[in-house]
């Protein structure tokens, strides 16, 4: 039990944990105009970045599923923990120490408020594992095993590969003196609990540290070395704990990230020591999975970082090895091609050689060559789909062109189909009309997916449908909305912009619930003339609408970028402002007609006349509304 934190910390750390920086650990922003950001949303799948960061209003927004907030907020989201442990996560990172009023009610700490923890004790572990590869005589094997692969001390330091120790508590027995509880040594998956109690999850082991997007340790890889290692299997990975997730983590994203984000190219290939050779090499994009296949989170994650899109300039490229298992990897893989928009590509070494034995072999350049020679994924499942034919047969010709017509049908880009209908043809010496024929009807049954033996179990990468969007939600595109949400958004944006003239306005001027409700709560907190500046504006605005649904629409309003090819200044404000009360007053005006239309000018000709003034009154306050908007230049 902790006490609430002081809120005056609590604005420290927003201020502190700058909102790009923390997102852009985890997807690749590219400057949008108007001060904003862009990139595909973390919380949903989508082809088209919807995913919005203002860093000079510290909030994000996702026009695509809705998800909006500040820094805390995104922390909260991402990681599925609580307000309170999305600060101390944060303050942690940024290097601020927390104060507690221990006076409020007590916060209960959940089991995911351990991350600092848990983060902290893997850190000081990687460090511990460092120290020992070449501090300790045991290590000797891990070492001679790096140096037989072509890595040296700078290669193992600049990885951070270790060596955990075969006593079996001495790590134990080191994070207990850095103050780590019991609870926690069992919860970050490093020690294990046993009759004797606690021990070393990982001995006599060569350690490669799994870090995430932002570079924190989160796991760890542990390869055998010693014959007489007791657990049998080569690779003995992290378990799923608070902070890893093995089904979302890639090995050497925190190196290769920028790099993906800058070539526009991943490069996946199966091992530690495969990303090792790659990034030595040149190739400073490979990433690996951690004990597992390639699925779909790890493609999520990838997309985002290649700000993946439709226009097909990015490159996703596995490295498959050359023998049966090496094929059927590469047919998961293009079972799960169309999770990305970007192009997907096959590199095999024709000797069957993985990167790392590539480097060693053959050298640097081999490895380069080898991305560079890559083959589109489609063709190299094509030529394993006809491997299975015996071509030089009339029969087994045809068998071969209905297997394959299915997997031309299924590539994605449609404009390359004719391309791929020609290709096969000359695979199969048959006609160009004969084979175009086949794969039309091929494209007519409800099968769409390839023939080939490819394993649709869990590994295979499959897009998810988006959520549905929130109903009620007004968006910036819908013309029913869009001058009261322009509107909202200098308020929000620039609030001395509109200054005391946004006082004017009430709740008629905005015809959707939730814009109202807006700026009812802009008054509340003293409307845009007394705004405190930056993110603290809109702070207030948000904690003023409390629980109320429209809140999730003030995160939109503070990221939607204005876009206009000047700096926004008083006289666009006002245009705005005249023109949303012309819209109003347009309404009232059609209104009065209405009812004029339905009243007798004889038998109630006070109320007539008096309609009658009001609707020429307004008529001319129209008139200057429209007179003020056009000398704003909208």
């Amino acid at each position: 039990m902790a006490g609430r934190i002081k809120e005056e910390d609590i604005a420290l750390v927003r201020e502190r944990a700058r909102i790009d920086e923390v997102v852009g650990s985890y997807v690749t922003l590219k400057n949008a105009g108007g001060g904003s950001l862009k990139g595909l949303c973390p919380f949903h799948d989508e082809k088209s970045p919807s995913f919005n960061v203002t860093p000079a209003r510290g909030f994000f927004y996702c026009f695509g599923c809705q998800e909006g907030g500040d820094v805390i907020d995104f922390i909260q989201k991402i990681d599925q923990i609580t307000f309170h442990e999305a600060v101390e996560t944060l303050a942690a990172k940024v290097g601020i120490q927390l104060r507690y009023d221990e006076s409020g009610a007590p916060i209960q700490r959940s089991q995911s408020n351990q991350r600092p923890r848990l983060v902290e004790a893997h850190k000081v572990a990687a460090e511990y594992y460092a120290e020992q590869l070449f501090g300790a005589p045991e290590a000797m094997l891990g070492r001679q095993f790096l140096d037989k692969r072509g890595f040296d001390r700078d290669a193992a330091a600049q990885f951070g590969v270790g060596f955990s120790p075969r006593g079996g508590e001495s790590l134990v027995a080191h994070l207990r003196g850095r103050g780590f509880t019991n609870a926690e040594l069992l919860a970050s998956g490093l020690c294990s609990d046993g009759q004797r109690g606690l021990y070393d999850r990982f001995r006599g082991r060569l350690m490669w540290p799994i870090r995430d997007a932002g570079g924190d340790v989160i796991g760890f890889g542990a390869r055998r070395i010693f014959d007489d290692d007791k657990i049998e299997a080569k690779y003995l990975n992290t378990a799923e704990t608070p902070i890893y997730k093995k089904s979302r983590v890639l090995y050497g994203v925190d190196l290769a990230r920028r790099e993906i984000a800058k070539g526009k190219q991943a490069v996946v290939v199966e091992g530690y020591t495969d990303v090792m050779a790659c990034h030595l090499a040149g190739v400073q994009t490979a990433v690996a999975t951690c004990g597992t296949s390639f699925g779909d989170d790890h493609a999520r994650v990838l997309r985002q970082l290649l700000l993946d899109h439709d226009q097909f300039r990015g490159e996703v490229i596995f490295t498959f090895d050359g023998d049966e298992a090496g094929q059927r990897a590469a047919l998961k893989a293009f079972s799960g091609d169309q999770a990305f928009a970007s192009q997907t590509y096959v590199a095999v070494e024709p000797d069957g050689l993985d990167p790392c034995d590539l480097r060693l072999q053959k050298g640097d350049a081999a490895v380069r060559e080898l991305i560079g020679r890559r083959v589109p994924l489609y063709r190299f499942v094509l030529s394993n789909v006809l491997s299975k034919y015996d071509l030089d047969r009339m029969d087994t010709r045809v068998d071969a062109l209905r297997d394959a017509a299915r997997l031309v049908v299924s590539i994605r880009d449609r404009s390359k189909v004719d391309a791929f209908t020609r290709e096969l043809a000359g695979h199969l010496g048959m006609e160009v009309d004969q084979v175009r024929s086949e794969v039309h009807r091929a494209a007519s049954r409800p099968v769409a997916a390839p023939a080939a033996p490819v394993d649709r179990g869990p590994v295979t990468v499959t897009s998810e449908a988006p959520p549905p969007p929130r109903v009620d939600l007004p968006s910036p595109r819908d013309q029913r909305f869009v001058i009261e949400w322009d509107v909202l958004k200098i308020a929000m944006q620039h609030p001395a912009l509109v200054g005391a003239a946004f006082d004017e306005l009430d709740d008629q001027d905005f015809t959707h619930p939730w814009l109202a409700a807006v700026r009812t709560a802009m008054a509340k907190v003293g409307g845009p003339v007394a705004a405190a500046p930056g993110e603290a504006w809109v702070v207030a605005v948000r904690e003023a609408m409390g629980n109320d649904p429209a809140a999730a629409v003030v995160s939109a309003l503070a990221v939607d970028p204005i876009r206009i090819d000047r700096e926004p200044d008083e006289s666009y404000a006002r245009a705005h402002l005249a023109r949303l009360q012309e819209l109003t007053c347009l309404r009232r005006i059609a209104d009065l007609k209405s009812k004029l239309q339905r009243t007798n000018p004889i038998d109630r000709a006070d109320d007539y006349n008096r309609m009658f003034g009001e609707l020429i009154a307004l008529e001319r306050y129209r008139t200057d509304l429209r007179a003020q908007a056009i000398s704003g230049a909208l």
